[in-house]
């Protein structure tokens, strides 16, 4: 079953996209996230700014314990209360950022994860997801197990990236 969703938010306008995949189902045998979006943003990332105007795209239960702020980011409000993330104008300089999605890597996941494939686009993402695990060995290599003191700005970067750094 196909639906199709029509976004209108601050950054895009009348844009469509057609799901043809099951919520939170047959995603790339690659790609195996330990979080849900739903999880990610009650955990607390990008410092609550991510996602404040854009949720008639998605599920209202994404939101109810959702760790926002509506005016700026919020360092306070990520898990690790830190701030790990990259200005979007960094990622749009470095090419990083795909056309139809915006605000980055979390859109392009928020959207799979409903269901949408554009499989160019899809095994880019993925593969920069992946490329992501550098983060853990760091982790592994210089902090005791379950030492959430222990570089929370890579904790926090993993987070952002739906691996769960608590774990660890």
């Amino acid at each position: 079953m196909t639906r199709t969703v029509t976004v209108h938010d601050l950054m895009q306008s009348d844009y469509q996209y057609v799901c043809t995949a099951p919520v939170g189902r047959a995603f790339d045998p690659e790609f195996t996230p330990d979080l849900t979006p739903k999880e990610m943003l009650a955990l607390g990332v990008f410092g609550g700014k991510y996602m404040t105007d854009c949720r008639n795209e998605f599920p209202a239960s994404w939101f109810e314990r959702a760790k926002l702020s509506p005016e700026k980011r919020d360092a306070s409000l990520n898990y690790f209360g830190v701030n790990a993330s990259q200005p979007l104008s960094v990622w749009r300089k470095k090419g990083w950022i795909y056309h139809e999605d915006p605000r980055g890597w979390f859109q392009w996941y928020c959207r799979y994860y409903m269901g949408r494939r554009i499989p160019a686009e899809d095994a880019r993402q993925i593969k920069r997801w992946k490329l992501m695990r550098r983060h853990i060995g760091q982790i592994v290599a210089h902090c005791r197990v379950g030492d959430m003191h222990c570089r929370p700005r890579q904790r926090q970067a993993l987070l952002h990236w739906a691996y769960d750094s608590r774990t660890i």
